[in-house]
């Protein structure tokens, strides 16, 4: 029988069984420090702001106690507690004078070229991004790809380009004879109604001088 359950994906080596004992148990001591640590701080934060019949130095003298003990145990860094002490102290101190709490901190202030000069390099570092394709060996090939693809594209137009001239140029040479052709047809016509007329004038001319 297996001696941890099917679902456990760590080693089954005796140091990585014993490393996972040893850090439940870590967990089972140091979570309760952790939590009563938290659990006085919101109290501390509450008295101060209500005090009613409780003190809240003692309130925050109890939770800089606990974090201490917590950072002692190993429970939370050293820094940790000393960062969270420095806070709680400089809230309640606010609540205790009735200050508005405000957020520490610098505000960031940027000018409206400043913003204007940082949204052009972000829009020119996108397209240089998007231009430079992916440098995997997939988007290299992708790349070569397209490349090749445009390039006889181009070369297709150009090609077809100067057989769309050539034809375009010998369909008005044939259009022009065709119209010419046309053109003669109706004087042709003309000239040989005109001789008709001639033709039937003169007898009726010669009859009427007999």
């Amino acid at each position: 029988m297996a001696r941890t359950p099917r679902k456990w994906t760590g080693a089954r080596s005796p140091s990585g069984l014993k490393r996972v004992r040893s850090s439940e148990r870590r967990h089972e001591i140091l979570g309760p420090r952790r939590a009563a640590a938290k659990t006085l701080v919101r109290n501390a934060v509450d008295i101060a702001t209500s005090p009613g019949d409780l003190d809240p130095q003692v309130a925050l003298a109890e939770a800089m106690s606990a974090l201490d003990r917590a950072a002692k145990s190993g429970a939370i860094h050293p820094n940790a507690a000393a960062r969270r002490k420095s806070r709680l102290a400089i809230k309640v101190n606010d609540l205790l004078a009735g200050t508005t709490i405000v957020a520490r901190g610098k505000a960031k202030s940027v000018g409206r070229a400043q913003a204007q000069k940082a949204a052009r390099a972000r829009i020119a570092a996108g397209k240089a991004g998007k231009a430079k394709g992916a440098q995997t060996a997939a988007g290299k090939a992708r790349a070569a790809l397209s490349k090749t693809t445009r390039a006889e594209a181009a070369a297709a137009t150009a090609e077809a380009a100067p057989k769309t001239a050539a034809t375009a140029t010998a369909a008005k040479r044939a259009s022009k004879p065709a119209a010419s052709k046309a053109s003669a047809k109706p004087t042709a016509k003309k000239v040989a109604a005109t001789k008709a007329k001639a033709t039937a004038k003169a007898p009726a001319k010669s009859a009427t001088k007999r």
